[in-house]
């Protein structure tokens, strides 16, 4: 198997490539076990596709050499100019250990790969219980599959929206999704089946309009990254990321395992399917 970019048959059961709109301009970006798509009127990733070898996984040191993708031009990247001088993270989207496996060789180029700024976005840099959820769903999910002797496939990608604040020549996303696949054992006579889950990572700020306009205000003023608020981290429905993020995610929707509660506790308004999470007990498969 090759190891660049994402397989789509890296699991038992097909699991593609997200599809954007072909309307939009999308560089579609190989690296060492995963992929971006590259919204380049963004200058983020629409979206992330990685495989998870949880079987071979490798313990490599951390580095933190970010770098430009010499593919794209800089000015369709959102480059080290927006992280510098403020309290900006550069929130990998394929989070760095996870496509490092398999021959020493090809792990350490995995690892350099998701130091590409293509991989990153601009995130809080404030660090709470649900910034550490989020972080360590993969772990969790891992976990999980390793149990059943599985692989994953994690697909990744911030939601763009027409509030998303603006700050030097990007303008920062407030929400962000992740999806896990697996492939369940097949049933007697039956075929292998794909499932799935999906997260949404919420940074919007606390304020009501004045307030937001304000600190808005102030950080332009001062050249700040906007305000950003305390992580929340959700559970939802597969349809609802095709449907925020206007991506077709083919099997993905039917093979969704969620089982929603109803006007679960911390249901955000309008999304009564949507249940907030606060520890990894409250994982639903």
């Amino acid at each position: 198997m090759t190891t660049l970019g994402f397989d789509p048959g890296f699991l038992a059961a097909p699991c593609p490539l997200p599809s954007p709109d072909p309307a939009r301009r999308i560089h579609e970006l190989p690296y060492t076990h995963f992929t971006v798509l590259l919204d380049t009127d963004r200058r983020l990733a629409a979206a992330t596709a990685v495989n998870i070898d949880g079987s071979t996984l490798l313990d490599l040191g951390r580095g933190d050499d970010w770098h430009l993708d010499e593919r794209v031009p800089a000015d369709e990247q959102t480059g080290p100019e927006v992280y510098a001088r403020n309290d900006l993270d550069r929130g990998h989207l394929v989070r760095r250990r996870d496509p490092v496996w398999g021959e020493a060789a090809v792990a350490s180029a995995a690892n350099v790969d998701t130091f590409s700024y293509t991989n990153a976005a601009p995130q809080a840099a404030q660090f709470n219980q649900s910034k550490e959820l989020w972080n360590g769903l993969e772990d969790y999910l891992l976990g999980y599959a390793e149990a059943h002797r599985q692989r994953l496939s994690v697909f990744t990608g911030p939601v763009f929206g027409d509030t998303d604040p603006g700050y030097r020549g990007v303008r920062i996303p407030l929400r962000f999704w992740k999806i896990a696949c697996w492939a369940t054992p097949p049933a007697p006579a039956g075929p292998t089946a794909l499932a799935a889950s999906a997260y949404l990572l919420d940074q919007s700020p606390q304020l009501d309009d004045v307030d937001l306009e304000t600190a808005l205000a102030r950080a332009r003023a001062a050249d700040a990254p906007p305000p950003l608020g305390p992580y929340r981290t959700f559970q939802l429905p597969i349809a609802d990321v095709a449907a925020l993020t206007a991506l077709d995610l083919g099997p993905l929707v039917a093979a969704d395992v969620y089982e929603p509660v109803p006007a679960a506790s911390g249901t955000p308004p309008g999304h009564p399917l949507w249940r907030e999470l606060t520890s990894a007990a409250q994982l639903r498969f």
